[in-house]
């Protein structure tokens, strides 16, 4: 019971800082919005991620745990494939500075955020309008195209949305037509943030996270052979780090 009521406290007093944080940032960021857009991306993840990790450790007890970064490719460009189960992973995966500041796909409706909307336009998010699924798949594919281009890794969640631990959704053939198009390597990224930071979950619990990439899955290959590979590996070592973390 004690447990609970801390993180309930941790909870409420993280929430206000997160967005009385989220919106100072947004004000004091505002020079950034003048800079190259990786240039950009490097000033805001920095700053505005360094101050989300703060708070995250100090206020609600939430550490993260990064394996597998070996399996990153050092050079050339590549997409994150990453299970999706938390707000958690769309606040860490951007702002890593190992990963190069990877552009992520996100939807168009966050970009008319007063303020903070301006800023994943010029970091170089992939915004997209969900209203079509073949218009939005298309503008993925041509906003997947022209980062890995230039040279930016992609961050791809394969089955759309989050997912709460222990539910099945389907994973979207979005990022088979990416696959086949852009010819580069995948990246499965395993997680158990669902245990900690629940879908829509006001109330978090402390812990450590943990982030496993995996090894890639090589470009050329038939687009469903490399779901079928992307689904194996993510599912199987990511049921794996729940079970660790229930387990502690």
């Amino acid at each position: 019971m004690n447990g609970k009521i801390v993180n309930m406290g941790r909870s409420i007093a993280f929430n206000i800082f997160f967005f009385s944080g989220s919106f100072l940032c947004s004000i004091i960021l505002l020079p950034a919005l003048l800079l190259p857009e990786k240039k950009c991306a490097q000033v805001v993840s920095d700053i505005y991620g360094g101050y989300i990790t703060f708070i995250e450790k100090y206020i609600m007890g939430l550490t993260l745990e990064i394996k597998g970064l070996e399996n990153v490719p050092k050079t050339g460009a590549y997409i994150i494939a990453a299970k999706h189960q938390s707000a958690f992973e769309t606040l860490k995966l951007p702002y890593m500075r190992n990963l190069g500041y990877p552009a992520i796909i996100l939807k168009k409706e966050l970009t008319h955020i007063p303020i903070w909307g301006w800023y994943p336009a010029r970091m170089g998010q992939i915004a997209i309008d969900r209203g079509s699924a073949m218009e939005a798949l298309d503008s993925i594919v041509r906003g997947c195209q022209q980062k890995l281009a230039s040279g930016r890794p992609v961050i791809i969640f394969p089955q759309g949305t989050r997912t709460a631990v222990g539910a099945k959704k389907p994973y979207k053939a979005g990022i088979a037509k990416v696959y086949r198009n852009v010819q580069v390597p995948v990246v499965p990224v395993a997680l158990n943030s669902g245990i900690f930071w629940g879908k829509n979950a006001f109330f978090k619990k402390s812990g450590m996270i943990t982030f496993e990439f995996l090894p890639p899955i090589p470009s050329g290959l038939p687009p469903l052979q490399m779901m079928e590979q992307l689904e194996k590996a993510i599912e199987e070592a990511s049921d794996k780090l729940v079970a660790a973390a229930q387990h502690n």
